[in-house]
């Protein structure tokens, strides 16, 4: 999804809160609606919940209490019917009472991930509303109603809203309604039975009443004020007034305004956006004066509630006094506001909205929190990623480190690296850049939060200046040498066509040197994402083979096993896997032996001179391990080279997928997805004991991409200890060289190599920055080649 269409949503009004009575409360029984009600009656319907663009998770109808007395509501229900449907099976069962003036919250379906979390409802079902046009019905009983129309005067039934195409209502239709509006009762203390005057769509408001007599007077504030230093506002939930301030930028639902007199603590950021729902009449440059409701807006994406708030002001009244000159751009980096250089956050506890102390001078989080809103400019500021399919551009000001050698930032156990921002195109493009790149002059924009970062939207395109780095190229293996390459092909199947597999064969030949041994991760099967059942890869293995051909590289040959129809993870359908491909005009040999399969494991036998071999190769690794489970099954392959062994083990382990943000609500973050990570590498090491307790000098290269740092605990595990430790070649190189990834700016290992004992010496190795710094990838991982010399095992 472009950052174009990441579509902002608020919340409106004040919130009155339910008041729940206990059962055995004074109840008031409801007569069939033939008149008005004068007890419960539906406030608010929406049916979007979920869906692209919602602004709530979930589907809901909002009820309040419009008696002097408790309504107990036990035995009633809410029953839904599409616009022209006569069926009334689609219910939510109701328990609890209402006091007077209070509101009761029943949730329905959801039909996805989009949207804000529902507040704590008080009555859950499967109810899934039509987003446009449908019925509602609120009955005294769980039987489903019977009637056809004229259903809101049905017996049981207490209030009615018939919304859009409905083919029944209360006088009239209410209006249709959307993903991001609702059917909302305009005064919520009256009924007139009739839904077309009584009912707005407007932005849903779930245990809110849109109208709360008498009105609070606003409380005069300026934009420090509403902003604190805090992440929360102090005033949220207030209404305030007099906010003063210029027009800085503006977007198609609101704009930015910030106080051309600040005061003197910098921990309390002069901007605030103002949401106006739709595309706001003020321009860049109006002095205005805005009154309206604090809100903290929490943005979707990167899991929804992971995400940090954004404080702005909803349902705005604005006069426009004037114009001014916009205020000066507040400078980050050399000269202006320098962000901390290694700590995100490190003093919270969980949530760190709530918990830790504010300290934007040591805190990235918080310091990049106390300009939210304000208009900023960065001289001259330096890419360290390539910009993304989301338009998206890593950038950091000058004097920032650790830098890579050819100018990313490197991320480290204990720097992630909070000089980081995202350049977003919400208002301007963003151009095509790459790490080591610089951006001309001093980049102006506004500083928003979205999608688990924080944005610095750009008002204007930034002009590249070209840092020069090239695609590197490694040198070839000498006579001796063999060369073992690893290479995520990023999800390849036939159907990528042939430029994919082209520019794939062009790495191959020209900047891995065409490899002896490669290690492929992320090969798909042929028909790709197609769930037909197909798991062979062939078609795909074969198409890579003759592109290589065709580049004026060597003849290779593969081998790889099936995996079990969609059980390993990927694509839906796509049954990823790893593979070897080697090559057949070189000493190096593949060890052919039969037995392998989806679900059989190879174990370590000895031959008649007591060393190891495989029992099968290729052949899968503990393949009946639940740490495999939605999980690549590593592939092991007994190679020969000028009569030596060489053992080769190429991995894809889990992803990252479902951890927490670096800059997101949670601090620190939770890495969740990293103890199948350490049961995927205590796997593998185990494997490969077995080979060196038989042989400590065996040649064993372990390959791939494992999903973690050099740094983790996965590739300690990795790694082992004493005697039959591996060598972790990526440990091996100085900082500035050690990485093969590039994600949100911060350079990084994902993928390694790790060798035993035996070949350390005699290796080379080379990661070969050629995809993950550019924006046009073939891969988004840089391939990796250790170039190493087996010996005899008695060699050491």
């Amino acid at each position: 999804m472009s950052a174009q269409n990441r579509s902002r949503r608020r919340l409106g009004a004040l919130v009155i809160t339910s008041s729940l009575v206990v059962s055995g409360a004074a109840v008031i029984a409801a007569a069939p609606a033939l008149a008005a009600s004068s007890t419960v009656v539906i406030t608010e319907v929406y049916g979007g919940g979920g869906n692209s663009g919602a602004s709530y998770t979930n589907d809901f109808i909002e009820l309040t209490n419009l008696s002097d007395s408790p309504v107990d509501l036990s035995g009633w229900s809410i029953q839904y019917a599409s616009a022209a449907g006569t069926s009334w099976t689609n219910k939510i069962s109701l328990a609890g009472s209402i006091a007077p003036g209070g509101v009761y919250l029943a949730q329905g379906a959801s039909g996805g991930a989009n949207g804000q979390p529902m507040p704590t409802p008080d009555a859950t079902g499967s109810v899934n509303l039509a987003a446009a046009s449908g019925k509602v019905a609120l009955v005294t009983s769980t039987t489903s109603l019977t009637c056809t129309t004229g259903c809101a005067t049905a017996a049981g039934v207490v209030d009615f809203v018939g919304y859009g195409a409905a083919n029944d209502f209360e006088t009239s239709a209410a209006p249709g309604i959307s993903n991001t509006t609702s059917a909302t009762r305009k005064d919520p203390t009256k009924d007139a039975d009739n839904n077309g005057t009584e009912f707005e769509a407007v932005n849903p408001s779930p245990k809110t009443l849109t109208t709360a007599p008498p009105p609070v007077p606003p409380l005069d504030a300026k934009i420090h004020d509403i902003q604190g230093a805090a992440h929360l506002s102090p005033l949220a939930g207030k209404l305030v007034g007099n906010v003063t301030g210029v027009v800085t930028a503006k977007s198609g639902n609101g704009f930015w305004f910030q106080d051309p007199q600040p005061d003197d603590n910098p921990a309390t950021s002069e901007g605030v956006f103002v949401f106006t729902s739709s595309a706001p009449t003020v321009a860049v440059g109006d002095a205005v004066t805005v009154e309206g409701t604090v809100a903290e807006f929490r943005p979707g994406g990167s899991g929804g509630t992971d995400n940090l708030t954004t404080t702005e002001l909803t349902n705005p009244k604005i006069t426009v006094t004037g114009t001014a000159p916009v205020p000066a751009a507040t400078i980050v980096g050399p000269g202006g506001r320098v962000p901390p250089s290694t700590v995100i956050d490190d003093d919270s506890t969980g949530d760190v909205e709530t918990t830790g102390t504010f300290e934007p001078a040591t805190d990235g989080l918080d310091f990049w929190e106390s300009l939210e809103g304000m208009w900023l400019g960065i001289d001259q500021p330096e890419v360290t990623g390539p910009t993304s399919s989301f338009r998206e551009l890593s950038v950091v000001p000058a004097g920032s480190s650790v830098r890579t050698v050819r100018g990313g930032i490197l991320i480290q156990k204990t720097d992630s690296n909070p000089e980081r921002v995202l350049l977003d195109d919400l208002l301007a493009p963003v151009p095509d850049a790459k790490t080591g790149d610089k951006l001309a002059g001093t980049v102006t924009g506004v500083l928003d939060y979205g999608f688990g970062n924080f944005k610095f939207l750009v008002t204007q395109t930034p002009t590249v200046v070209d840092g020069g780095v090239q695609r590197e190229k490694t040198t070839s293996s000498n006579l001796l040498q063999v060369s073992v390459a690893t290479f995520n092909v990023e999800n390849l199947d036939v159907s990528d066509g042939e430029a994919k597999f082209d520019g794939l064969a062009q790495a191959v030949v020209n900047n891995l040197a065409s490899p002896d041994i490669l290690g492929l991760e992320e090969v798909q099967d042929n028909d790709g994402a197609v769930n037909s059942g197909t798991t062979a890869a062939d078609l795909t293995l074969n198409t890579l083979a003759a592109a290589i051909e065709k580049a004026g590289g060597p003849k290779y040959a593969w081998r790889q096993i099936d995996p079990v129809n969609n059980a390993e993870g990927g694509e839906p359908g796509g049954n990823i896997r790893v593979a070897f491909m080697y090559r057949t005009d070189r000493p190096v040999k593949f060890v052919e032996r039969a037995g392998g399969g989806s679900t059989t494991p190879t174990t370590i036998v000895t031959d008649k001179h007591g060393k190891p071999q495989l029992s099968s190769s290729p052949g899968r690794i503990d393949p009946a391990n639940p740490a495999w489970a939605a999980t690549r099954v590593p592939l092991a392959g007994e190679f020969t080279w000028l009569g030596q062994s060489l053992f080769v083990v190429v991995n894809h382990f889990s992803s990252k997928g479902g951890d927490d943000p670096l800059w997101g609500r949670t601090q620190p973050p939770v890495q969740s997805s990293a103890p199948k990570r350490h049961q995927q590498a205590e796997s593998v090491r185990g494997f490969v004991d077995q080979i060196l307790a038989k042989d400590l000098g065996a040649n064993v290269v372990v390959l791939g991409d494992l999903n973690d740092f050099d740094f983790s605990e996965t590739t300690d595990i990795l790694v082992g200890s004493g005697k039959t430790a591996l060598i972790d070649l990526p440990r091996t190189l100085p900082l500035p060289q050690r990485y093969s990834y590039v994600f949100e700016g911060n350079s990084q290992i994902l993928d390694q190599m790790l060798v035993s004992k035996n070949l350390q010496p005699a290796s080379q190795y080379d990661i070969v920055h050629m995809n993950a710094e550019f924006p046009d990838q073939i891969s988004d991982h840089d391939p990796q080649v250790a170039r190493v010399v087996p010996l005899p095992s008695w060699v050491r």
